[in-house]
C-alpha cells in the first residue's frame, strides 16, 4: 500500500462489547463497582502495609508494591473502558492509543518480575527460614523493586520504540476495548511481519519464559519441604496457592494474547477484561481473605479511624 497517498489516522474507533443499551448499561454498572474495589481494596493494602509495623515484612513489601502496579494497571484501560460504554463514539487519539500501550506494557513487566521476586521470596520464607531477614534485607527489596520497573520500562520502550512512528491511513478500526499492540500493529500502512515478530517475541515469550519459570520454582520449593516435613507441605501448599491462582490468571491471558497475538486470541475480549479489570481485584481479595494476619491489621486500622473520628 502506498500510504503516502492516504490520509493518515488522527484517532482509532475502538469496538466494545455488543449489545444494546440495557446490556451496555449493565456492563457500566458492573466494570464501575469493580474498578471501584479494585482501586478501594489495593490502596487499603497500601495502607495498611504502610501504617501497621507488625506488617514491615518483606512478604508484605512486596504484596504493597503488586497492589501500587495493579491498581495502575487496571486504571491505564478501564476507566477509558468504563466511559466508552455509554458512548456513541467510541474512539481514542493516536497518541493517547500510544500511551495507553506505553503504559500497559510498563506495568505490566513490572508485574511480571514482581510475581518472580515474590516467588523467591516465598521460597527463602519456606525453605530457609532461619535466614529469611539476613537474605531479604530491606536493601534487596528495593534493588528488586527498582529492577522490577526498570525491566518494566526496558519492555515496554523497545517495542514502542519501533511502533511509535509507523504509519497510519486508512483504516482505523481497533477491534477490542482498548489499544494493545497486537491489534495496533496490523492497522500499520507498511509491511509488519518483523514487527508483528518482534512483539511476539517480547511481549509472548516473556510471559511463557516467566510463567514457567514461577511454576518450576514453585514445585522446588513443595519438593523440598515435602522432603523435611509433611506438616510443613501443607502450610507451602495453603501459603502457594494464592500465589499460583494470582500467577494463573494474569500469565494465562497475557500467553494466549501475545504468544499468538496475531489471530482469534488478540481481539478477545474476555480475556482482555479478564487480566486488565478481574484479575487487579483478584490480587487483594485473594491476598486478604486468605491472610489472617492483614486481616486483624485492617481492623485495627479500621478501629483506629472510627475512634479517632
Amino acid at each position: 500500500m502506498d500510504y503516502e497517498n492516504g490520509s493518515a489516522v488522527t484517532e482509532f474507533i475502538l469496538v466494545g462489547f455488543s449489545g444494546g443499551w440495557q446490556l451496555q448499561t449493565f456492563f457500566f454498572v458492573t466494570f464501575s463497582l469493580i474498578y471501584f474495589a479494585t482501586v478501594v481494596g489495593n490502596t487499603l493494602i497500601i495502607v495498611t502495609v504502610t501504617a501497621n509495623v507488625t506488617l514491615h515484612s518483606p512478604m508484605y513489601f512486596l504484596l504493597g508494591n503488586l497492589s501500587l502496579l495493579d491498581m495502575c494497571f487496571s486504571t491505564v484501560t478501564t476507566p477509558k473502558m468504563i466511559r466508552d460504554l455509554l458512548a456513541e463514539h467510541k474512539s481514542i487519539s493516536v497518541w493517547g492509543c500510544m500511551a495507553q500501550m506505553f503504559f500497559m506494557h510498563l506495568f505490566g513487566g513490572a508485574e511480571m518480575t514482581l510475581l518472580i521476586v515474590m516467588a523467591f521470596d516465598r521460597y527463602v520464607a519456606i525453605c530457609k527460614p532461619l535466614h529469611y531477614r539476613i537474605i531479604m534485607s530491606q536493601r534487596l527489596l528495593n534493588i528488586f523493586v527498582i529492577l522490577s520497573w526498570t525491566i518494566g520500562f526496558i519492555h515496554t520502550m523497545s517495542q514502542m520504540v519501533l511502533t511509535v512512528n509507523l504509519p497510519f491511513c486508512g483504516h482505523n478500526i481497533v477491534n477490542n476495548i482498548f489499544c494493545d499492540l497486537p491489534l495496533v500493529i496490523k492497522l500499520a500502512c507498511i509491511e509488519t511481519n518483523t514487527l508483528e515478530l518482534f512483539v511476539i517475541a517480547d511481549s509472548g515469550l516473556l510471559s511463557f519464559i516467566c510463567f514457567i519459570l514461577l511454576l518450576v520454582s514453585y514445585t522446588v520449593i513443595l519438593v523440598t519441604v515435602r522432603h523435611k516435613s509433611l506438616g510443613r507441605l501443607s502450610k507451602a501448599l495453603s501459603t502457594l496457592s494464592a500465589h499460583i491462582i494470582v500467577v494463573t490468571l494474569f500469565f494465562g491471558p497475557c500467553i494466549f494474547i501475545y504468544a499468538w497475538p496475531f489471530g482469534s486470541f488478540a481481539s478477545s475480549k474476555v480475556l482482555t477484561v479478564l487480566y486488565t479489570v478481574i484479575t487487579p481485584l483478584l490480587n487483594p481479595l485473594i491476598y486478604t481473605l486468605r491472610n489472617q494476619e492483614m486481616k486483624k491489621a485492617m481492623r485495627k486500622l479500621w478501629m483506629k479511624e472510627v475512634n479517632f473520628v
